[in-house]
């Protein structure tokens, strides 16, 4: 199954995710670092990841074709990460059929209602468990 992991500026959540998922799941899965910069790719394709392509048309390319979208909720925001997250970015991710596992930003004045502030690894953690419920699902459809 091939995934992607999305991410833009240092590339630190995804490079986070992208641990986690390692050290969870080991190598069954294959997985794509989509950045929205070549730094952030370098620091997700460092942290495990299988294959890293960026930038826009990198993104709209495979958000289409991945079994699974994982990345903060920024990646469906037009002009998030300072700007490096195009319009085009945001609705090929969300026009994509994929479901989408997202983190909760702590930036950009966003508040989600019932969902807590809570530390980075909290919200991967939380991430991981969707996921895996997700793969439940997904192995009996």
């Amino acid at each position: 199954m091939q995934i992607a992991v999305i991410d833009g500026q240092g590339g630190g959540i995804g490079s986070a995710l992208i641990a986690k998922i390692r050290s969870e799941f080991g190598n069954e899965l294959d997985i794509l670092a989509l950045g929205t910069n070549a730094l952030a790719t370098a620091a997700m394709l460092k942290a495990g990841a299988n294959q890293g392509a960026t930038g826009e048309n990198a993104i709209r390319v495979n958000a289409p074709k991945v079994a699974v979208i994982f990345g903060s909720l920024s990646i469906v925001i037009s002009d998030a990460l300072l700007g490096e997250l195009t319009g085009v970015m945001a609705n090929a991710i969300i026009e994509s059929q994929a479901p989408k596992i997202l983190l909760q930003p702590n930036r950009y004045n966003i508040h989600l209602a019932g969902c807590e502030s809570q530390p980075l690894p909290y919200h991967i953690a939380a991430a991981i468990e969707q996921f895996k419920q997700l793969l439940g699902v997904l192995k009996h459809v």
